[in-house]
C-alpha cells in the first residue's frame, strides 16, 4: 500500500495572551476598585463567576449588591443566579469539587451566550481553584477563545492553581481530565482574602506552599518546618512572605515550559499519589491540598525505597508534614471505609495512577526528591509503588 503526503506548517497556537500581569495588593478586598474605577463605556463586557460560598461572604457584599437578578432584586446567593450590572454578568455556581464538572462549564459558557457575549467579553473567576480553573477553561473555549482574568480567594489558587495557565474540569471521578492551557491576562492576588476562609480550605492551601519550599525554596521549608503554628495564624507576615515566594517560583517554571513538557512536570510533586486519593476517596471527600500532602510522604518513602533519598530525608518530610495535621501513613483514613482491605485500596490506587493524564506511556511517572530543591522525574515498577500503598 502506498501514499503520497503533503504537510500544512502551522504557527503555535495563540494561548490566549502572551503574558500574564500579576498583581499583589494590600488592605481589604475592594473588587469596586478593581474593576468599577475607570470610564466603564470604554471597558469590555464582563462575564464574572463566583460560588456561593464566595459570595456570601461580607467583605464580598459592596460587589455582589450592585448586580441584579431579573426582578431587580438583590443577588440570591444560589447555584444558578445570574445578575446583571449594565453590560456585565455575574454567574454563581455550586461551591466545592463535586461542582467542577463539564455542566457548570457549559453553564458559565451559556450565561455569555444568553446575555450577548462576544470574543472580546472577559470572563473573571473570583474563587478558589475550581472556580477559576472552571472560568478559565470556559474562556478558553468561549467562541474559540475570550479573554480572562482570575481572582484567587484561597490560599490554594493564590499560590498554585490560578497561576500558570492549567485550566479545566473533572470528569466521572478523575481529576482535571479535561481542560487547556489559556492563561489569564491578570490575576488579582489579595491576600487579606484567605482571613474569611474556611480551616480546611487554609490547611489545603498550606499544603501547596510547603510542596513549592520544597521544590525552590529551602529557606521558606526551614521557616514552615520551624512554624507549623502558622495554620493558626493567618496574620503573620510569613503567609504574604510565602504567597509571594511561590508566586515567583511558579511563575518562572511556567515562563519556561507553559505546557508542561520538561521543568512544570517538578510541580506534580504528590499529585500522583494525591490525585488518585482524591478520585478513590470520592471527589471533595478529601481536600485537594490533604491529598498532596499525603502523597508527599508517600513520594518521600518511594524516594526511599528506591534508593534514591535517604530515610532521615524521607523521614524530615514526613514530621513536617506530620506537624501540619496530615496524614502521613501508607493507609489514608479516608479509603479505609471504602475498601474491604489495604491489599484492595492499594491496587485501586495504583489503577487510578495509571489513567493519570501526566503519564506517557503505560508506566506511572513520578516526581521524587532526592533532596530539598533537588528533584528527578521517573518511572518506578509497580511493586515498588505497591510497597509504599500499605
Amino acid at each position: 500500500m502506498t501514499f503520497e503526503e503533503k504537510d500544512i506548517i502551522y504557527p503555535p497556537v495563540h494561548p490566549g495572551t502572551d503574558r500574564t500581569f500579576i498583581r499583589f495588593y494590600e488592605g481589604e478586598p475592594d473588587l469596586n476598585a478593581i474593576f468599577y474605577a475607570g470610564e466603564q463605556e470604554t471597558m469590555p463586557q464582563r462575564i464574572f463567576v463566583t460560588d456561593t460560598s464566595v459570595a456570601s461572604i461580607e467583605i464580598m457584599r459592596p460587589f455582589m449588591d450592585f448586580f441584579r437578578g431579573e426582578d431587580f432584586s438583590h443577588p440570591k446567593i444560589e447555584p444558578g443566579f445570574t445578575g446583571k450590572r449594565g453590560k456585565d454578568i455575574l454567574l454563581i455556581l455550586g461551591s466545592g469539587e463535586t461542582y467542577k464538572t463539564i455542566e457548570s462549564v457549559l453553564a458559565i459558557i451559556k450565561a455569555a451566550l444568553d446575555n450577548n457575549g462576544q470574543r472580546s467579553a472577559v470572563f473573571v473567576g473570583i474563587g478558589g481553584g475550581v472556580i477559576t480553573d472552571m472560568t478559565a477553561f470556559a474562556a478558553s473555549i468561549f467562541k474559540r477563545g475570550a479573554h480572562c482574568e482570575l481572582v484567587p480567594t484561597t490560599l490554594l489558587s493564590m499560590v498554585d492553581a490560578a497561576v500558570g495557565g492549567k485550566t479545566g474540569c473533572d470528569f466521572d471521578t478523575y481529576k482535571n481530565m479535561i481542560g487547556s492551557f489559556f492563561p489569564a491576562q491578570k490575576i488579582h492576588i489579595i491576600p487579606s482574602f484567605i482571613e474569611s476562609l474556611p480551616q480546611h480550605e487554609y490547611k489545603s492551601g498550606m499544603a501547596e506552599v510547603v510542596k513549592t519550599a520544597l521544590l525552590y525554596s529551602p529557606e521558606l521549608f526551614e521557616k514552615l518546618e520551624k512554624y507549623p503554628e502558622i495554620l493558626q495564624n493567618r496574620k503573620n507576615p510569613l503567609v504574604t512572605e510565602a504567597i509571594k515566594i511561590c508566586v515567583n517560583a511558579k511563575a518562572k517554571v511556567v515562563e519556561q515550559d507553559l505546557t508542561e513538557k520538561n521543568i512544570r512536570m517538578q510541580l506534580n510533586l504528590g499529585h500522583t499519589f494525591g490525585h488518585a486519593l482524591e478520585s478513590m476517596a470520592g471527589l471533595g471527600i478529601v481536600t485537594h491540598g490533604d491529598g498532596v500532602a499525603w502523597g508527599m510522604a508517600r513520594a518521600a518513602d518511594l524516594a526511599h525505597a528506591i534508593g534514591l533519598t535517604t530515610n532521615e530525608y524521607a523521614q524530615r518530610i514526613k514530621n513536617c508534614l506530620a506537624s501540619f495535621g496530615w496524614e502521613t501513613g501508607a493507609i489514608h483514613p479516608a479509603m479505609k471505609a471504602k475498601y474491604k482491605d489495604d491489599d484492595e485500596i492499594a491496587r485501586v490506587l495504583f489503577n487510578a495512577m495509571k489513567k493519570d493524564k501526566k503519564n506517557s506511556s503505560s508506566k506511572v511517572r513520578f516526581v521524587l526528591q532526592e533532596n530539598i530543591g533537588e528533584t528527578v522525574i521517573t518511572e518506578v515498577d509497580e511493586k515498588l509503588v505497591l510497597s509504599v500503598l500499605k
